[in-house]
């Protein structure tokens, strides 16, 4: 009877997991599907609320409560998913799209900075409305 109970247990919790490659797919959509059109520059001055790596290519950058920006970087940032901060590169108090770079920190070893491509504001209420609706939605 114990066996059972684990087995289906063990079941559940398998048909639950998500693939963290998976789950960063879903939330770079997310992000993107709320960003707006590229920019060239976004105000920086010194501070990183909090940030999400998307993969190995992608971030999202609270710079504020009520600011995010989605970052895109040239090639693989290897470091990016498994780093515990990032640091932003900034000249005159601005983040430049083509010119600054996201350097990854806490991984062990040193990172090497990684290019920024594109930078693109996330419209952060429709953001947060639609994660809410997709956390409240049945799961399949």
């Amino acid at each position: 009877m114990r066996t059972l109970a684990f087995l289906a247990l063990a079941a559940l919790v398998a048909g639950c997991a998500t693939n963290p490659a998976e789950r960063d797919a879903r939330q770079l959509a997310l992000y993107r599907d709320h960003a707006g059109a590229p920019v060239e520059s976004f105000p920086y001055f010194g501070r990183v609320s909090s940030w999400t790596p998307l993969g190995p290519e992608s971030l999202a950058v609270w710079t504020s409560p009520s600011r995010a920006w989605l970052l895109e970087v040239d090639g693989a940032c290897s470091d990016l998913v498994f780093a515990q901060g990032v640091q932003l590169s900034a000249s005159t108090g601005r983040v430049n799209a083509r010119f600054d770079h996201v350097t990854p920190i806490g991984t062990g070893v040193n990172s090497i900075p990684c290019r920024i491509r594109e930078i693109r504001p996330v419209d952060v209420a429709a953001f947060r409305e639609a994660r809410r609706r997709e956390k409240a939605a049945p799961q399949r």
